[in-house]
């Protein structure tokens, strides 16, 4: 906005100054005069088309930047609906496995508070209970998924990821190592 009003008021300095030039010669006034007039005007009226110039260009730039951050905006929502759809599966898939391990409801709700890493005191405040109720169904749960301990129970439910990370790991290392030969 700041540009067109610079622009605005040089258009109306080019005009003025037309005006001035245009009077000076019909008044008869020094050749010397009407030149360094005239030469104000081509200043004038080249800073005006350079300012005119750099406001198209930095208008196009604008645009075009903001039709990256729409872009942009839409892969993050695409994202988060990748993501949002990706955590709600593998929730579903922990209840299943809880389920198999035929865990009761509170040990299901307690088993996802130790995967988010919840210490026992937390989750004896979550679930308005006392810390040694929750240690003992912590116990019951490792018991049942036959894991010793909070890491190896976390540890489960991620391996697969692990692994198939690894897997792609060693593949990409094998194929490297075969083109290398």
């Amino acid at each position: 906005m700041k540009d067109l009003v610079i622009i605005g008021l040089l258009a109306l300095i080019i005009c003025f100054k037309l005006f001035d030039i245009t009077s000076d010669i019909q008044l008869g006034i020094p050749q010397w005069h009407i030149a360094q007039e005239a030469m104000l005007l081509v200043l004038t009226v080249i800073g005006a088309m350079y300012l005119s110039y750099d406001l198209i260009r930095r208008s196009r730039e604008v645009k075009a930047l903001a039709k990256r951050l729409e872009h942009a905006d839409k892969k993050i929502d695409n994202m988060s609906t990748q993501m949002r759809s990706a955590r709600q599966e593998y929730s579903q898939a922990v209840s299943q496995q809880l389920e198999t391990w035929g865990f009761t409801k509170s040990e299901q709700q307690v088993a996802f508070l130790l995967l988010k890493g919840l210490s026992f005191k937390e989750i004896a405040e979550v679930r308005q209970t006392k810390e040694k109720t929750v240690r003992q169904q912590a116990s019951t749960i490792y018991g049942k998924a036959a894991v010793d301990g909070r890491h190896t129970f976390c540890a489960w439910f991620m391996e697969d990821f692990i692994q198939e990370h690894n897997q792609d790991i060693a593949a990409n290392e094998a194929a490297s190592s075969h083109k290398a030969a």
